[in-house]
């Protein structure tokens, strides 16, 4: 896979991009990042990317011509007639629809994204209109520039590549992660893997060594070894970290009689 990633300030991405997963990735040659300077596709002396809006307006916006100049240099394929499944070209903004867990999935389909960064107040609509399959934002905050964004796009893509993690499983069992799946074998090693499926919820809370710390212990039902009780313990205290911090996923999954039952107790306690 293959990412190009547009932007003014490119030396902003060598610290990011060289370690942990996005590292190993990149040497083993799982996936391609580069980096595009925006200003070698000016022609003036101050190399200048943005000019002031028209009807007036604080800020300044980047131009249209050194993004179209840019995005030729790559050989993207024209709008529209766009093959997206092997390649998309996202802009970054505030404007933009959430990156969710679902988006990264669908990006990490492609064989190539190119990532144009915001900067200033925007970038010129007939760039979005004449090149970009979408606008991303990664949340209901604003940030000096898509840079920030780039790299947390690039990482939440990354680790569901097939190989890019040491457990292929470990992208699949976690907050906002697959359903449980019945034809997963169980492991010989510990607890059923349907003991892991987060379902769309967020994560159970994880402990480990040692049982004891600071006067507090680890919950009993995990120190039993009963795998039925260490799944019915790990679901409740997913609905329950769901409903604490992110109600809102409540209303996009599908929950059984039993969820409802531990979720009437749980909002009980909070009353």
């Amino acid at each position: 896979m293959r990412f190009d990633i547009i932007t003014i300030f490119p030396d902003f991405f060598a610290g990011p991009f060289d370690y942990g997963i996005l590292k190993r990735a990149r040497t083993t040659g799982l996936v391609q990042i580069e980096t595009h300077d925006l200003r070698s596709f000016t022609h003036d002396r101050h190399r200048t990317v943005d000019d002031r809006p028209f009807g007036g307006g604080e800020g300044m916006v980047l131009k249209a011509q050194p993004i179209y100049e840019a995005m030729q240099s790559l050989n993207i394929s024209p709008k529209i007639g766009r093959d997206r499944s092997k390649e998309t070209v996202i802009l970054l903004s505030a404007q933009g629809q959430p990156f969710t867990q679902s988006v990264a999935h669908q990006l990490s389909a492609t064989e190539r994204v190119v990532i144009l960064c915001g900067r200033y107040e925007g970038v010129d609509e007939r760039v979005n209109e004449l090149f970009c399959d979408r606008e991303i934002s990664i949340g209901d905050y604003v940030l000096s520039g898509g840079e920030l964004a780039a790299a947390v796009i690039v990482d939440a893509v990354v680790r569901l590549l097939p190989g890019a993690l040491g457990n292929p499983d470990s992208s699949r069992f976690e907050s906002f992660g697959a359903e449980e799946v019945a034809d997963l074998a169980d492991s010989v090693d510990g607890p059923p893997r349907s003991t892991y499926g987060a379902g769309g919820l967020l994560d159970y809370p994880h402990y480990t060594r040692p049982a004891e710390f600071m006067g507090v212990s680890i919950p009993e039902a995990l120190s039993g070894g009963n795998h039925e009780a260490i799944r019915r313990w790990r679901r409740r205290m997913a609905l329950k970290k769901t409903l604490e911090n992110r109600p809102d996923l409540l209303e996009r999954i599908e929950i059984t009689e039993e969820d409802r039952e531990i979720l009437a107790e749980l909002r009980g306690y909070q009353e």
